[in-house]
């Protein structure tokens, strides 16, 4: 199971420069919200925000092409607007067994509604991600945790395991 932005995808310039388009200085946006959250903090409508937003301007980290296509089953649990998060699975040709976005967990993502989903237990599964909340996620449930080392701002905790590039992930999982 993956996050997606900062995780899978590097989202940070679409999701700062639809924050810019409102004005907002680029320094004060932050990352891994729900999106609702953050808008209502800067002061904007998560309408203009998706209409200022370019799912264009994603693209997967190098290397996270590989690790799809080495997954067997998969998913997606991410904080992010299901409408973008469902533009770029799409674009980018994934297809996660189950994916759920922010509208699934009436506040910040959970893991539990994407594991009923699978009809998995927490011990069947690794969650994979970028930040102190994805790793609370994955303790909330008792599953392991490996942190997104790929990505520049993902910050290892001692007790992480931590994948450097994504095809690490897979080996990390036949441990």
């Amino acid at each position: 199971m993956c996050d997606l932005d900062g995780t899978l995808v590097d989202s940070d310039r679409a999701l700062v420069d639809a924050f810019a388009a409102h004005g907002v200085p680029r320094d004060e946006v932050t990352f891994g919200h729900v999106l609702a959250d953050e808008c209502d903090r800067l002061g904007i409508t998560v309408e203009s925000y998706l209409a200022a937003y370019d799912p264009t301007a994603v693209v997967p980290f190098p290397g996270v092409e590989d690790l799809v296509a080495g997954l067997g089953r998969w998913a997606v649990c991410s904080n992010k607007h299901p409408e973008s998060g469902r533009a770029e699975l799409d674009r980018l040709g994934w297809r996660p067994e189950v994916a759920l976005f922010s509208d699934a967990f009436g506040g910040p993502k959970r893991l539990g509604p994407v594991l009923d989903a699978l009809g998995l237990a927490a011990d069947e599964i690794v969650f994979v991600g970028d930040t102190a909340h994805d790793r609370a996620c994955a303790a909330e449930i008792g599953c392991p945790f490996i942190l997104a080392g790929w990505n520049r701002r993902a910050v290892a905790s001692p007790e992480d395991l931590v994948a450097a590039r994504p095809i690490d992930v897979l080996a990390l999982l036949d441990r």
